[in-house]
C-alpha cells in the first residue's frame, strides 16, 4: 500500500476506534440477548457476521422471540436497513470508481459508523483520490467490525451474567444519537426525523413492529417532498 494511501488507512482507523466505547457493548449485549433468545454461540457469531446491522439484529431476533411470521420479520428487518440504500447513493459518487472486489466490501461493510465518518471526510476533503478514500474506509471499519464480532461472542458465552444494573443498553440511543444529530442540518433531513418520530409513536400500539415500518416510510415520503420543496425554492429564487 502506498505511503499516502497507508496514511489515510490509519486515519480511518483513528477516527474509528472512539466508536469502540459504544459498539462494544452494543455487541456484547446483542450477543447476551441471543443466548437468552435460545440461539448457541455459533448461531449468535453467524447472525452478526450475515446480518452486521444491529438495530436491525435486535429487532429480527425480538420479532422471532415473540413468534412474528417470517415476512413480519423480513420486512421488518429491511425496513430498519433502508438507510443503507441512502448511504450507497450518498458514497458512490466518492468510491464508484473502486475495483469490484473493493466495492462488494465496502457494501458489506457499510455500517452507520463507517458511513458518518467517510462522508463527512469525503465532502471535508474533496481532493482525495478514490484509493485513499478506499483505504480511509477500510481503516475506519477495521477497529470496529471485527469486535463487533468478537464481542457478540462474548456476549453470547456470558449470556445472563450480565447484572441487569450495568445496563449495557445504552450503547444503541447514544450511537445513533451521536451519528444523526450533526445531519440534521437540513430542512429535509428535520422534517423526515420529526415526521417519522412522530408517526413511530402514533403507531406504537400497532403489532408486529408495524408500526416502525409505517414510520419508517412517512418519513421517507416526508423527506423526499421536502428535498423537491427546497430545490423548487432554490430555482425560483435563482429565476
Amino acid at each position: 500500500m502506498p505511503s499516502t494511501t497507508s496514511h489515510m488507512f490509519w486515519r480511518g482507523f483513528r477516527d474509528g476506534a472512539p466508536f469502540l466505547l459504544v459498539v462494544g457493548p452494543f455487541s456484547i449485549l446483542f450477543g447476551v440477548v441471543a443466548a437468552e433468545a435460545g440461539l448457541n454461540v455459533l448461531e449468535a457469531l453467524g447472525f452478526s457476521v450475515v446480518v452486521i446491522a444491529g438495530a436491525a439484529q435486535f429487532t429480527a431476533l425480538q420479532l422471532l422471540r415473540d413468534d412474528a411470521p417470517t415476512v413480519i420479520v423480513i420486512l421488518s428487518a429491511l425496513a430498519i436497513n433502508l438507510r443503507m440504500a441512502m448511504y450507497s447513493a450518498t458514497l458512490t459518487p466518492h468510491l464508484g470508481k473502486a475495483p469490484l472486489w473493493q466495492r462488494a466490501l465496502v457494501a458489506y461493510f457499510l455500517v452507520d459508523q463507517s458511513f458518518a465518518l467517510a462522508s463527512a471526510k469525503f465532502d471535508k476533503e474533496p481532493a482525495l483520490t478514490v484509493p485513499q478514500k478506499v483505504a480511509y474506509f477500510f481503516g475506519v471499519v477495521t477497529p470496529i467490525c471485527p469486535m463487533w464480532y468478537v464481542l457478540t461472542v462474548v456476549g453470547a458465552l456470558i449470556g445472563n451474567a450480565i447484572p441487569p444494573e450495568y445496563a449495557l443498553d445504552f450503547a444503541l440511543p447514544i450511537t445513533f444519537l451521536a451519528m444523526i444529530a450533526p445531519m440534521l442540518r437540513s430542512v429535509p433531513h428535520l422534517t423526515a426525523a420529526i415526521v417519522a418520530v412522530t408517526a413511530s409513536l402514533v403507531f406504537v400500539g400497532l403489532p408486529l413492529n408495524l408500526g416502525l415500518l409505517i414510520a419508517g416510510l412517512l418519513g421517507m415520503i416526508a423527506g423526499a417532498q421536502a428535498e423537491l420543496w427546497v430545490a423548487r425554492r432554490q430555482k425560483e429564487v435563482s429565476a
